[in-house]
C-alpha cells in the first residue's frame, strides 16, 4: 500500500511539472541577448543592408566608367554593292572595341553624388539598428513590468480570496450587509480582471520578442536587472548634439548634398567631354570590300620589289583615338537640369527641417524625462505611505482596534500605488530611451560598447 502510494505521488508530480508552463521552466534571457538576436534576425536591418549595397553599386558602376569597356563579336551578312554598316560598324569576321571616359565634368559629378548616396544609405541603415534597438528594448521592459505586476497580483488573489470568503460568513451571520459583500467580490473580480490583462499583455510581448529575435515566446523571461541604468539627462545640449549625431538627420543633409552634386552635374552635361575609344577589325573578302578599293601594286625601287602605298584593301584594321564633344544647344538638358535644381532645394529643406524636428523632439523627451523623474519621485513616497498605511492597519487589526474593511481599503491603496509606480517608471524608460536614439547613443548604451 504505501509503495503503491509513494509510486502514484510521485507520478502526479511528474505530472505536474511537465503540465507547468514552460516560461516557468526557462531560464531568463539578458537584454543584451535579446537586442544581439533582433539585430541578427529582424527583417528590417537586412533590408537596410541591401539598400547599403545596392548604393555602394551603383557608386562601383558609374566610377568603373573610367576602365575602358572591352567588347568582341562579329559582323556576318551578305552584301550587294558597297557593304553598308551593321549597327554601326561595317561587316567583319571579327572584331574588340574598347571605350571608356577620360574628362568628363559631369560624370565626375555624378559619380561623387553616387558615392554620398552610398554614406545616406550607411546612415539610415544605422537608424534603422536604433529603431531595432529601441523596439527590443522598449518590449523588454514593458515585458519585464507586466511579469513583475503579474507575480503581485497572484501574490494578492489569495488574500482578497480569504477576505472575500470572510465578508460572505460575516454577511451569513448579519454582521456585515449585502453591499459590504458585493464590495468584496468586486475586489477581487478586479484583481482577476488584471491578472488577465498582464497575462495577456505578457503572451503578446513575448510573442512579438520572439519574431524579432528568432526564440520561441514560451522561452522568454525577462531579467530586470539585465536592464542597464540610463546615462543623467543633465546635458543642457543635448537638443544641439542631436541635431549634429542623430543618423536621422545626417542622412537628410548627405541627401541634400548628394542632390546638389547631382545638379551641378546636370549642367555640366551641357560642358565638353573627351572619351577614349579604339576598335580592331578582321574584314571578309565576301562583302565586296575589294571591288570598291584600289589594289596594291608592286613597285621596283634599287631596295627591291614591294607593294607600294596605294589605297587597297586589306583584311587588318584598327583604329585608335578620342572622341571630343562641344554641345551647343540641348534645350532639353537645360530643363532637366533646372528640375536637378529644383530637387536639390526640395533636399535641403527637407534637411533642415528633420534637423529641426529632431532639435524639438529631443527637447521634449528630455523635458519629458525632467517630469516622469519628478512623477516617479511622487509615485514612489505615495507608495511607501500607502505600505506604512497597510502596515499600520494589520497592528491595529491585531490590536483589535480596525475592521476587515479597514484592511481590505488599506490593501486595495497600496496596490493601485505599486501599479502607478510601474506604469510611471515605464514610461520614463520610453522618454529615457527616446532621448538615446535622438543623441544616437543608444546603441552603445544597449550593447555596451565603447
Amino acid at each position: 500500500m504505501k509503495t503503491s502510494f509513494r509510486s502514484a505521488h510521485t507520478s502526479l508530480w511528474i505530472l505536474a511539472v511537465l503540465l507547468l508552463p514552460a516560461w516557468l521552466l526557462a531560464e531568463p534571457v539578458p537584454l543584451k541577448r535579446v537586442v544581439e538576436l533582433a539585430l541578427t534576425h529582424a527583417t528590417g536591418p537586412a533590408i537596410a543592408a541591401a539598400d547599403e549595397q545596392r548604393a555602394s553599386a551603383s557608386y562601383h558602376e558609374l566610377h568603373d566608367s573610367y576602365i575602358p569597356q572591352l567588347a568582341t563579336g562579329a559582323g556576318l551578312g551578305y552584301s550587294y554593292g558597297f557593304p553598308l554598316a551593321l549597327e554601326g560598324s561595317a561587316p567583319s569576321l571579327f572584331n574588340i572595341t574598347a571605350q571608356s571616359a577620360l574628362l568628363n565634368p559631369s560624370l565626375r559629378d555624378f559619380v561623387h553624388a553616387a558615392k554620398v548616396d552610398s554614406s545616406v544609405a550607411s546612415l539610415k541603415n544605422k537608424d534603422q539598428r536604433n529603431q531595432i534597438i529601441q523596439d527590443a528594448v522598449l518590449s523588454y521592459a514593458e515585458l519585464a513590468k507586466w511579469e513583475q505586476r503579474l507575480a503581485h497580483l497572484q501574490e494578492i488573489q489569495a488574500d482578497a480570496n480569504k477576505m472575500q470568503a470572510a465578508v460572505a460568513n460575516r454577511v451569513k451571520e448579519g454582521i456585515d450587509s449585502e453591499l459590504d459583500g458585493t464590495r468584496a467580490r468586486l475586489s477581487t473580480a478586479r484583481i482577476r480582471f488584471r491578472i488577465a490583462e498582464a497575462q495577456g499583455s505578457a503572451d503578446v510581448l513575448r510573442e512579438h520578442l520572439s519574431k524579432l529575435t528568432g526564440l520561441p515566446a514560451a522561452n522568454i523571461q525577462t531579467d530586470p536587472d539585465s536592464i542597464p541604468a540610463p546615462p543623467p539627462s543633465s546635458n543642457d545640449n543635448a537638443a544641439k548634439d542631436a541635431a549634429a549625431s542623430n543618423p536621422q538627420v545626417q542622412a537628410a543633409v548627405e541627401h541634400a548634398r548628394a542632390q546638389y552634386l547631382r545638379a551641378q552635374g546636370e549642367h555640366r552635361v551641357l560642358w565638353p567631354s573627351v572619351d577614349f575609344a579604339a576598335q580592331y577589325a578582321l574584314l571578309s573578302k565576301f562583302n565586296n570590300f575589294q571591288n570598291y578599293y584600289i589594289p596594291s601594286k608592286p613597285c621596283t625601287t634599287s631596295l627591291g620589289t614591294f607593294l607600294c602605298p596605294t589605297n587597297g584593301f586589306q583584311q587588318n584594321n584598327a583604329t585608335i583615338g578620342v572622341s571630343i564633344r562641344f554641345p551647343l544647344f540641348n534645350a532639353s538638358q537645360r530643363s532637366r537640369a533646372q528640375a536637378a535644381d529644383a530637387d536639390a532645394l526640395k533636399a535641403t529643406k527637407q534637411a533642415e527641417a528633420a534637423r529641426n524636428q529632431v532639435s524639438e523632439e529631443t527637447l521634449r523627451l528630455q523635458r519629458a524625462v525632467a517630469q516622469m523623474e519628478a512623477a516617479r519621485e511622487v509615485a514612489q513616497l505615495e507608495y511607501e505611505i500607502a505600505q506604512k498605511s497597510l502596515t499600520a492597519v494589520q497592528t491595529r487589526i491585531d490590536a483589535g482596534t480596525a475592521t476587515l474593511h479597514d484592511l481590505a481599503d488599506a490593501r486595495s491603496q497600496a496596490s493601485e500605488r505599486f501599479l502607478a509606480l510601474q506604469d510611471v517608471t515605464f514610461e520614463l524608460e520610453r522618454s529615457q530611451l527616446g532621448v538615446l536614439r535622438s543623441t544616437g547613443d543608444l546603441e552603445k548604451w544597449a550593447l555596451g560598447t565603447p
